[in-house]
Parts: C-alpha cells; sequence; structure tokens
C-alpha cells in the first residue's frame, strides 16, 4: 500500500477532513424538520393523478375523457395528444451526448401501451379523491397484444415487437483479450455455470413526489425528490419552453439508489401546472411507485472459467443477457458496466464477453446502485468459490493469486493507476467475522464466505463530465459552499461542508451548504455513478482553496509575513513558527472586502477525458479509477427448513481517505444490508408483466429484525482521485454483499446456488 499522504496539501491538515463529525443535517433530520417532497404544500394547489395502463401490451384504440372532464372540482385530464412534445430522450442529465446510448420515450402513451403501469392520461383536480375518481372515469378502449416477456424470447425472429424498433436487441458488446481457445486449452480445471438474478426494486423511503407552480416571471418551478435536478432541461424541451423558463430544485431527503435518476413527476407536473396556471402536487402511493418505476436489470449470465492446478486463471468466457424492460432508459450504459465489470479483480490472460440487453413488455429496467455490476459480481464470485473447491485451495488463498494490483491491466486493456487494495481487504474482511460460531443443531450448517470487487467512481470518461462549486466567505468569518449537488440522505452536501470547513480553517458550524437548485446553486451533475465526492468534492476544494489564497496573501502583508508561511485554522491565521503573531480570521477578511480583494471562488472540476473505447474488442479505459473492496458473510443453514440466518457480516474497503469515517461507515452499512436484501429476499414477481408483488407484503425487504450489525473496516491509501485522496463508495458498498452470502450458504451445504435470491425455490 502507498505510503499515506494528503494529498494537493498546500496547507497543513486541521482537525476537520478526517473525523466523524455530525453531519450538516443530521439535527434536522433527528428532529423531524427535514421536508420530504410530499410534505410542501402551496395555497390553491391541485392534485396531480396519473392513469396507467393495466396492459403489458396493448394498442390504445381510443381514449374518451368527457365523463372525467365533467367531475365537479377536476381541473385538466390530459392525454399525448395534449403534450407539446410528447417524446423525448432520456441522457440523464449530461450535456454532452454519446450515440447509441440514448432511448427515446413518451411522456404519455400513444397508440400502444409497452408495460403494465405505463402513464396514459393525467389529471388534477381539487383533492386527491377527486382526482382518483376522474382518472377511473377516463375510459381506455384497449386491443391486447401477445407481448414478449423473455429476453430469450424477445430476440427470436417473429417475437413481438416492444416498441417501434426494427428488432428487440438494444445493444450489444463485447470484450475481446488474449486467445480465449489458448486460455481454456492451458487450463487444468474448468467451471462452467449460468446464474439468473432478479428485478430488484429500489424501496427507497419516500415514493415520487414533487410539487411544481408558475411564479411572477412565468417560470415554471418544480420542488421534487430527484438525483438528477438538470432535468429541468428534458423537461423545458417536453413544454417547448427555453431552459430558463424552468427551475428543479431537489429535496434534502427521500432516497434514490438510482430509481430518481430517471425523470419520475417532474414532467407530469411541469404539463399539469402549466395546463392549470395553479400549483399541483403529485405523489405516488408505495404500490404505484413499485409498479411504475425501473428496477435493477435481470440477468441471465452463463460463465465459463478455467484455472491451472496451481490455482492461475488463465480464461474467462461470459455471455450476459439483460432485461430492458419495456423501453432503453439507461439500459445500454448499465450493459457496459457489467461489459467493463465481467470479469471482476482479477487478472485474466484471456478473456471473451458478450453481452446484450432485450426490450420485453415487462416493466423497465434502469439504474440501481451498482449500476450492472452487482449483477456480473454473483456470477464471478460464485465462480471463484467452485474453481477454489475443485483445486482444493480455500476462497481466500485462490483468490490472492489472483488479484489485479496496480500498474496491472484489466480485461479491458485498462491498466490501474491507482492502488488496487484487494488483498489487503479481503484478509481483514474475512478476519473482521472472528471465531467461527458453533452450531447448536446437527441440522443447522455454520458457513463462511467472501466477496470481492472492483466497481468504478466516477462517470465513463468519454463524457467529458464537470462538476462546479460556489464557495464564498461572509464578513463574519461563517463559509457559504452553494453546489448544484443533489443529496437525498446519501451525506454527500455534508461532505462538500467538511472539505471547504477543513480548507478554510473554520468549523462545520460555521460552514453553510446550499444545494440542488438549477437557478441559484452552480450545477454539480447527477448524483450517480458514485461521482459527487470526487467531482464535486474537486470543484469545491479548487474553489475554497482559490478564497484561502487570497485570504493568506492579505494576512500575510497585515502580518508582515509570506503567505506560505502561515497556518489557518479554528478562524485564526498565525504564523506557523510564531503563533503570537495572529490575526483573527473575520478581520482579514473585512480587509480583503474593503481593498475590493474576491472573498468567493466558482470553480469547475473537469474529469479527465478519454476517447470512445474500442467497441470492437472492448479494449480501452472506460472509468477514471475503482473501488476495491471484500464482504465477509457467516451464516446459519437449516438443511431441513431451508431456513437462513445471517450471523455476521464485515465490509473492508479501500476509501482512499474517508472525509467523515462515520458517515462512511453508514454507506458500508448501508449497502451491505441492501445487498443482504439482493441476496435473500428481494424478487420483482411479473406474470406475463404483471407484478404479482405490488407492495411491502408480497416483496420484502430486510427489517431491523433481519440486520445484523456490520463490521467496518476503512482502508485508508490515500491513493484515490478524489479530494485529499478519497475514492468513492457509495454504491462499492452494495457489489459484493451478494455473493459473500451466496458463498458462505455454498460453504455450509456443500453447493451452489446458481440463482438470487438464495430461497428454498432457488434452483
Amino acid at each position: 500500500m502507498p505510503e499515506k499522504q494528503h494529498p494537493a496539501n498546500d496547507h497543513p491538515p486541521v482537525d476537520v477532513v478526517g473525523r466523524s463529525l455530525p453531519r450538516c443535517d443530521a439535527a434536522d433530520k433527528a428532529l423531524g424538520n427535514t421536508k420530504y417532497a410530499e410534505d410542501y404544500f402551496l395555497p390553491g394547489m391541485l392534485y396531480g393523478k396519473v392513469l396507467r395502463s393495466e396492459h403489458a401490451a396493448a394498442k390504445i384504440l381510443s381514449i374518451d375523457t368527457r365523463n372525467a372532464e365533467k367531475l365537479s372540482g377536476v381541473r385538466a385530464v390530459m392525454t399525448a395528444k395534449d403534450v407539446p412534445h410528447n417524446e423525448t430522450i432520456t441522457r440523464f442529465g449530461q450535456t454532452h451526448t454519446v450515440g447509441g446510448f440514448e432511448g427515446l420515450y413518451r411522456i404519455l402513451a400513444d397508440k400502444k401501451v409497452r408495460f403494465m403501469g405505463e402513464g396514459v392520461a393525467l389529471v388534477a383536480a381539487d383533492t386527491p379523491a377527486i382526482a382518483e375518481e376522474a382518472a377511473r372515469l377516463i375510459r381506455v378502449d384497449y386491443q391486447p397484444l401477445p407481448g414478449v416477456f423473455d429476453p430469450f424470447e424477445a430476440l427470436k425472429r417473429g417475437a413481438h415487437r416492444v416498441g417501434e424498433e426494427s428488432s428487440n436487441l438494444v445493444c450489444y458488446y463485447k470484450v475481446r483479450q488474449g486467445d480465449i481457445t489458448e486460455g481454456f486449452a492451458a487450463s487444468d480445471v474448468i467451471v462452467k455455470n449460468t446464474y439468473r438474478v432478479p428485478f430488484q426494486e429500489h424501496a427507497y423511503i419516500e415514493p415520487e413526489a414533487g410539487l411544481a407552480w408558475i411564479d411572477d416571471d412565468g417560470v415554471i418551478n418544480i420542488q421534487v425528490c430527484t438525483q438528477v435536478i438538470e432535468h429541468y432541461r428534458e423537461i423545458a424541451d417536453v413544454l417547448g419552453l427555453s431552459y430558463n423558463k424552468v427551475r428543479v430544485k431537489g429535496t434534502w431527503i427521500g432516497g434514490g439508489f438510482g430509481g430518481k435518476e430517471d425523470i419520475t413527476v417532474e414532467t407530469y407536473l411541469a404539463l399539469l401546472t402549466w395546463k392549470t396556471k395553479r400549483p399541483v402536487k403529485m405523489a405516488y402511493s408505495r404500490e404505484e411507485s413499485i409498479i411504475c418505476h425501473g428496477k435493477r436489470h435481470p440477468y441471465i449470465m452463463t460463465y465459463k472459467t478455467g484455472a491451472t492446478r496451481e490455482g492461475k486463471l488463465m480464461a474467462l468466457e461470459a455471455k450476459l443477457v439483460s432485461d430492458a424492460g419495456a423501453y432503453v432508459y439507461l439500459s445500454p450504459w448499465v450493459l457496459l458496466y457489467s461489459t467493463v465489470g465481467a470479469a471482476g479483480p482479477y487478472k485474466i490472460p484471456h478473456v471473451k464477453i458478450d453481452a446484450r440487453t432485450v426490450l420485453t413488455n415487462n416493466t423497465f429496467s434502469s439504474a440501481f446502485r451498482g449500476f450492472g455490476v452487482p449483477q456480473v459480481c454473483f456470477a464471478y464470485e460464485s465462480q471463484m468459490d467452485e474453481l477454489a473447491e475443485r483445486l482444493h485451495l480455500s476462497p481466500l488463498e485462490l483468490r490472492r493469486r489472483n488479484y489485479l494490483r496496480k500498474g496491472e491491466a484489466t480485461a479491458t486493456g485498462y491498466v490501474l493507476e491507482h492502488y488496487a487494495a484487494s488483498p489487503e481487504a479481503a484478509e481483514k474482511a474475512l478476519e473482521a467475522l472472528g471465531e467461527k460460531t458453533k452450531s447448536k443443531s446437527p441440522a443447522v450448517k455454520i458457513g463462511r464466505g467472501i466477496g470481492s470487487s472492483m466497481t468504478s467512481y466516477g462517470r465513463m470518461v468519454f463524457l467529458h463530465d464537470t462538476s462546479r462549486s460556489y464557495v464564498g466567505m461572509e464578513l463574519d468569518g461563517s463559509v457559504t459552499v452553494r453546489c448544484g449537488v443533489q443529496d437525498l440522505g446519501g451525506g454527500q452536501a455534508s461532505s462538500l461542508a467538511q472539505i471547504a470547513a477543513e480548507i478554510l480553517g473554520v468549523s462545520m458550524a460555521d460552514t453553510r451548504v446550499f444545494i440542488a437548485d438549477t437557478a441559484l446553486t452552480p450545477i454539480a451533475g447527477t448524483t450517480t455513478a458514485t461521482r459527487q465526492l470526487y467531482m464535486s468534492g474537486n470543484a469545491t476544494s479548487m474553489a475554497a482553496k482559490e478564497v484561502r489564497k487570497n485570504l493568506l496573501d492579505k494576512a500575510g502583508e497585515i502580518l508582515g509575513a509570506e503567505p506560505g508561511d502561515l497556518d489557518l485554522r479554528d478562524g485564526i491565521i498565525s504564523v506557523m513558527n510564531d503563533p503570537s503573531r495572529s490575526v483573527p480570521l473575520n478581520t482579514v477578511v473585512r480587509a480583503c472586502a474593503s481593498s475590493g480583494i474576491s472573498l468567493f471562488h466558482i470553480a469547475q472540476f473537469n474529469a479527465p477525458a478519454r476517447e470512445l473505447v474500442d467497441f470492437k474488442k472492448g479494449q480501452g479505459q472506460v472509468f477514471p479509477d475503482f473501488t476495491f473492496g471484500t464482504h465477509a458473510a457467516e451464516v446459519a443453514v437449516d438443511v431441513e427448513t431451508g431456513k437462513i440466518d445471517v450471523l455476521k457480516l464485515a465490509a473492508c474497503f479501500d476509501v482512499g481517505k474517508a472525509i467523515n469515517p462515520q458517515a462512511v461507515e453508514g454507506q458500508l452499512e448501508g449497502g451491505t444490508i441492501q445487498g443482504m436484501g439482493y441476496a435473500l429476499l428481494e424478487d420483482v414477481i411479473l406474470d406475463k408483466g404483471i407484478t404479482l408483488t405490488p407492495s411491502f407484503s408480497e416483496y420484502l425487504i430486510p427489517t431491523s429484525l433481519d440486520a445484523v450489525d456490520v463490521r467496518c473496516i476503512l482502508i485508508e491509501s490515500g491513493d484515490g482521485i478524489g479530494p485529499f485522496g478519497a475514492k468513492g463508495v457509495g454504491e462499492p458498498s452494495l457489489v459484493s454483499a451478494a455473493p459473500a452470502l451466496a458463498n458462505a450458504v455454498r460453504d455450509a451445504i456443500g453447493a451452489g446456488i446458481p440463482d438470487l435470491p438464495l430461497t428454498r425455490n432457488a434452483s
């Protein structure tokens, strides 16, 4: 591991970054003062409702809205014909587009419906009850279509066409490295299996909700729980408005996990308030949310892995097929993540990967925490444990012999430029489980397993990603940060406050952050792809350093010292070798103001940019960096009933630098438990496109009774590309949890289970 450093250290460390300080939003959330999107209210507001298709595949022959429009209290009924521009392209907020990745979708279904729950009509009424009744009064004449619900069936000649495209195949990626035939010929042991993983529901704390209104300047304002305030551009396109006529403001709470990366209620709210000229509120029920929004992609993955008798991996062949559901949305992006991550954190000389994503008439799939990597991690880590068994090696030892190290190339040919902590993380995670639990019954078998992962943070390098942040000093010495970062509970905003406070030598209490407002905060990009600490953190650091420079220059004049000889901490600027020579920070701030020296700076951080990868061979750099880590699990399996009890969980990840260790541990704990749900419980069940698990009565997620304490171990290599050498951990914290549990079950019962969730019904 590289020596720990303080990257970009043009000031000595103070006591803000690296400490487990209360988050800036903690008190308000603990006291219940923070508003959910559904909590917002305006006098005279209307209530919006979406009429949704009860069919998974059907032609729309006619829509009769007359009875709904006659109902007292109904102020608007809209169908596709009432939407100025009913078709738009999902770009999830990026300003730089790349051909072949964007998918067309409709605001409201027109001529046909493609999945159960697709929006067909909108209603705005004086009360929620009237809006519900009006939606029931809309008569839609459908002609059911056969539909297609299996991706392999969807690829067959003559299969029902989900959309207007000539084929249900959305896209196809591949990786070619070495000679796969030669690799298997050199292998003494070959393991081949097919793995299946299900749809997974985000189950965020607040279903989709928001409030829209038109201000005195004619600007449509939308207060919404979202991960992407930059959707204001697509909303404006739908209405045919200039971009400065739409304002989107995010909330501080609600949860997202990728499910609020796509547009949810925003466009519906904008349309209804544009039509009625009244404030409109819309909030989905939990059942509506589960039925209508995107899920984690189900995958069918066939893996063939070869190794020598000494345990050296030689060859990997993988075939990935994902179910995109009814619309493209982010499926091409997710598939690319899966393709790049399909070989895992291992050095394998011969690799052949073929990956496809396919349209069906199921609920559409889109972004979910981990973004296509948890699926393949389950497959490649299951392969590793079976190989270890066949080679009579421990799972840890087989991995040790094959982990990628810094300076070695991934399957896509990218040479790792930063520390790869896999060996250390695996050893520490397994060690954290402590002494093995003893079984109290012959029918209960105890098993242990590990799962290692390599997960990117930051968006794809060919997107030329940017983020902006404002940092300013107030005249009393307090600090203001303005950044368009969306923070729905992940703590991104508080990290920015901690970074600014560190650099400007003030306390967290004296630092205020304003976030997620397209009209008032600099655009910071999406809260996706584990990018905000990396991108907005670096932008905030850059801005704060510019302000710091001005302060030290002026303080140097006051104290008669060189700026480089000054220390700034605890609201005091002093000469390092002579602390008696000092001046209060607010005195220097006022002196700067009197001299016309800038006390604020807006910085833009530009991610390193690369050209598109070679898609013919799948070679090149796709991501700026990776986070490496390992989960370890201990389970008890009752072989008579199939019941699985999780006894212990541990997570060890190289976080580069923990800006706030307690917040990082919170991410690891949350991701691990969410991964436990993916492994053991969660499964959105559809029958010919009809959701059979539309509530938390049928769709089970882990509760406090299921969860165990997660033992978190932080490695701080200081070798990340975020501020102070930090790496992203939000998504990596989930990725390897499910395979660790699956491998623990395998260890307990002596056989691998190729399907998630690991229930008694799994094959």
